[in-house]
């Protein structure tokens, strides 16, 4: 068994069945089986340009390399677990297709700068599939709010009503929020094609001519790593995908939990499609918010994937050590994950049926107006603090009269400050309310149209941007 290993020549015992099993890594590595195959179609060319290959040989290489590439995309490529990972598995095919010369494309090259190489690859391909699922999402979210702008509904902090909003002004808050997160991917894309790790070898780069600047180039990097050690050794950019992942698929738990809350009996206010809930084994009744209960509970696992991996890289002493094994099923994981969640989320909400006149009746419960009234005696005059105190009064009075708010002629109250100029139901109106907070970034309906036009500004140049990228034309993932 030992003589399968590409370090076998050392060893004299055959290695434990039990520690094959436990250290291999090709049931979850061969997600970067496409990365490796085009990594490796580079270094094959570039070797040949530095003169450690024949032309003849990296033709043969090249050729099989992209035989083994549509096997991948056919899925009929094998795979041999006592082989460890993917690299080591698409190195023993690659032999079976053209024979010895396969095993003169690891010239100049170690596992270590060749998974770090292919590590980048894929997130970088990550990161494009993330903007793309988070356009998706904000299309949508943008769409539903243009189809709102006269719905009216309670803001909440705390879960308690607080003051009055349009539908469309919430949902802008997460246009804006998930742009954010878009923005994080952006970033992270960009450094991603800064260094390319390959030629670093094991952490000490190689006494062999290799070109790293040109193959840097084809792998759409912009220069080769700058420090051997720190190229095979570091995973901070892994790190700050697993971040990013937790960071959008927390805020899509937020949005989450409104439409279990929004779903329920108690709201009222939206109905889940059917192609979007479940039901009862045992209660005919139920239409459960599975799939955004399911969205707020896997952005649990992307917290954990950040945890974990933050865990294994705190006290790695420099260079590779077989604990960064550890850091391919997180990035893998929370991947999938976000990609997922970010689609049956944009499909909930597409598919999703509104009870605009439900949310109407609460957004009417008069006090969420009483901050309306406070700035009504500020206008007059009144230090806010103490309007505050008096209007505070006044609700105390109707809730323990059951009193409607808007009812208080303006004798009742001036009892709780006398410089209310106007009876209550003058002073109060749940339309001019919302208007008058006309502010930048405020609920009014011009603001909001403003919003909306600013955003579709915005989803329109991430539409060229990640058309372009996609097209691989910044620094692309085509091959």
């Amino acid at each position: 068994m030992s003589r399968k290993k590409p370090w076998g020549g050392r060893f004299r015992a055959e290695t434990d069945p039990e520690v094959v099993r436990f250290s291999a890594s090709v049931h979850f590595d061969r997600a970067l089986a496409r990365h490796d195959i085009r990594g490796s179609i580079a270094h094959a060319r570039m070797l040949a340009r530095a003169g450690l290959l024949s032309e003849e040989e990296v033709s043969a290489l090249v050729r099989g390399l992209e035989e083994l590439g549509r096997e991948l995309e056919a899925g009929t490529l094998p795979l041999d677990p006592e082989l460890e990972d993917i690299h080591m598995n698409l190195e023993a095919r690659l032999r079976e297709r053209v024979g010895p010369v396969a095993g003169r494309l690891h010239t100049g090259r170690s596992r270590n700068d060749q998974v770090a190489t292919d590590l980048l690859l894929y997130l970088r391909d990550a990161c494009l599939a993330a903007r793309r699922g988070i356009q998706v999402l904000r299309g949508v979210l943008l769409e539903r709010a243009g189809e709102h702008v006269e719905t009216i509904l309670p803001g909440y902090t705390h879960l308690q009503r607080a003051q009055p909003v349009r539908l469309a002004h919430h949902w802008l808050a997460y246009v804006a929020m998930f742009g954010r997160d878009a923005s994080r991917f952006r970033d992270l894309g960009a450094r991603l094609r800064e260094e390319c790790p390959l030629g670093s070898g094991a952490l000490a780069g190689s006494t062999l001519p290799l070109d790293r600047h040109r193959t840097a180039r084809d792998l759409g990097f912009q220069r080769p790593s700058r420090n051997s050690m720190d190229a095979v050794a570091s995973r901070d950019l892994a790190l700050e995908f697993l971040a990013s992942c937790a960071i959008c698929l927390a805020q899509l738990s937020r949005l989450a939990e409104e439409l279990v809350l929004w779903s329920s009996a108690e709201f009222g206010f939206v109905e889940l499609a059917d192609a979007y809930a479940t039901g009862s084994s045992l209660m005919p009744q139920k239409k459960n918010p599975d799939v955004p209960e399911l969205v707020r509970g896997k952005s649990g696992r992307a917290v954990g994937n950040l945890v974990a991996l933050l865990t294994v890289v705190k006290g790695l002493p420099l260079t590779y050590n077989r604990d960064l094994q550890e850091d391919k099923e997180p990035v893998f994981d929370s991947a999938g994950t976000l990609r997922d969640s970010l689609s049956v989320t944009a499909g909930a909400l597409a598919t999703l049926r509104l009870r605009p006149e439900r949310m109407r009746a609460a957004a009417e419960d008069p006090m969420l107006l009483a901050t309306d009234l406070a700035e009504v005696l500020v206008r007059e005059g009144v230090p806010f603090r103490e309007a505050h105190q008096a209007v505070g009064r006044v609700v105390a009075h109707c809730l323990e009269k059951s009193a409607d708010l808007r009812s208080l002629t303006r004798e009742e109250l001036r009892r709780f400050h006398p410089s209310f100029p106007a009876p209550a139901g003058e002073l109060l109106d749940l339309e001019r309310s919302i208007e008058s907070r006309a502010l930048p970034g405020g609920p009014a309906r011009a603001r909001v149209e403003e919003s909306l036009a600013a955003f579709r500004e915005e989803l329109e140049r991430e539409e060229e941007s990640l058309a372009a990228e996609e097209g691989g034309g910044v620094g692309g993932t085509e091959a």
